[in-house]
């Protein structure tokens, strides 16, 4: 007889009940190291627990999962409760109902140690850590050449800040050459002068997978990096070397994308307010002055026109100096001349001219300046400087 063959719902459908109906399955202890420990928020807790050759997918329900829990990647656990499938998936997860700690696994214990030797030499402390350039030119990205992180990133900064240019340095990101590549990538940027902000990350995954970027060598690196780093490794809850390293850590690699560039649109909007900020500060700022000058115009009225008609007062002072002075170098100037017209007057005056010998003869007819002007016999009058003498005329002698 030939079978039908069955749908993958019928077949995941078939395999959920074959396991609900083992016993075994149903209430069984699980014994292993727990990574990807997450605490969903609807109070679910997910996670792997893992041995050195396989793992199983976890869940504790919210009802089950006691806060005072100690349970973190590494913790080593004997975990309670029942095998289930999931149907959509074609995936069975282990519901644990009750965990009992073991102990820590040894990679967890490698990196807690790690951990606490590399902040005690001050690798993770603030001062050390670089500025984020805000307006980045090139950034670059060490990643994997064909996973999510590298898309999200382009994407990202295409949409927020496109004039950025991105340079990807392609890696391994997991396995046993993955820390050999992880530092070349780091010298190779390093040796540029164009990189402005590296970026480095990976997805998510276990512990052993994200272990190469809890290397030692890798971190001393990143410490000694000129550029400024953005660590994106993993999801937001975990937590590697690198992370606490870096001078940025970033939760996913969508938010290192996100640190490493402003937003232009938010820019452009950030621009238009300050602009209209600053013109209506301008302008208040010009209307209180306004008022103020106003003001001080009032108030100083007074003393403006008090002031001026102090400078008039100055100034007539001055000109009456000025005047004064001018009128006294010309009455200087008249006082000279007048006493050469008096020299030249008295130099002119008859009785000057008489004490000097000389003097005047007059006759009825007048002043007798020659001997034509009288005639033998007259009476003359001859005028000297005492006094006069009475003459008649007896003879004229001419030259």
């Amino acid at each position: 007889m030939k079978l039908r063959p069955l749908e993958v719902s019928e077949l995941n459908s078939y395999i959920k009940k074959l396991i609900a109906d083992e016993p075994i399955l149903g209430n069984v202890m699980v014994k292993g190291e727990v990574s990807n420990f997450k605490i969903h928020s609807s109070g679910n807790v997910y996670l792997s627990l893992k041995d050195k050759d396989s793992k199983v997918n976890c869940i504790i329900l919210r009802r089950n999962f006691a806060q005072d829990m100690v349970i973190k990647d590494g913790t080593k656990i004997i975990a309670s409760g029942s095998v289930r499938v999931y149907e959509r998936d074609g995936a069975y997860q282990l519901y644990i109902n009750s965990v009992e700690v073991e102990g820590m696994g040894n990679l967890y214990y490698q990196y807690l140690q790690m951990k606490e030797r590399l902040e005690k030499e001050g690798l993770f402390s603030p001062m050390h850590k670089k500025k984020i350039p805000r307006f980045p030119k090139v950034i670059g990205v060490i990643t994997s050449p064909t996973g999510a992180v590298i898309r999200d990133i382009i994407n990202v900064v295409s949409r927020r800040y496109p004039r950025v240019e991105i340079k990807l340095f392609p890696v391994l990101v997991q396995g046993e050459r993955s820390e050999e590549s992880l530092i070349r990538a780091l010298d190779f940027f390093n040796r540029r002068d164009d990189i402005d902000t590296i970026i480095i990350g990976r997805g998510g995954g276990s512990l052993e997978e994200l272990w190469s970027f809890n290397s030692e060598a890798l971190a001393r690196k990143i410490f000694d990096s000129k550029i400024p780093i953005i660590s994106a490794v993993g999801h937001e809850t975990d937590y590697t070397i690198c992370d606490f390293v870096a001078d940025l850590r970033a939760p996913t690699p969508s938010s290192a994308a996100e640190l490493a560039t402003p937003d232009l649109k938010d820019l452009l909007a950030s621009q238009d307010i300050l602009v209209k900020r600053m013109s209506r500060a301008v302008s208040n700022k010009i209307e209180i002055e306004r008022q103020k000058v106003s003001r001080s115009i009032e108030k100083t009225h007074t003393i403006v026109q008090k002031d001026m008609i102090d400078m008039s007062y100055v100034r007539l002072d001055r000109i009456q100096e000025r005047m004064a002075a001018s009128v006294d170098r010309r009455m200087v100037d008249y006082k000279n001349k007048l006493s050469l017209i008096g020299v030249s007057m008295g130099n002119l005056n008859p009785f000057s001219v008489m004490d000097r010998g000389y003097s005047v003869v007059e006759s009825s007819g007048g002043l007798v300046q020659k001997t034509t002007d009288v005639e033998l016999g007259e009476d003359i009058d001859i005028l000297l400087s005492d006094g006069s003498l009475r003459c008649q005329v007896k003879e004229k002698i001419c030259r």
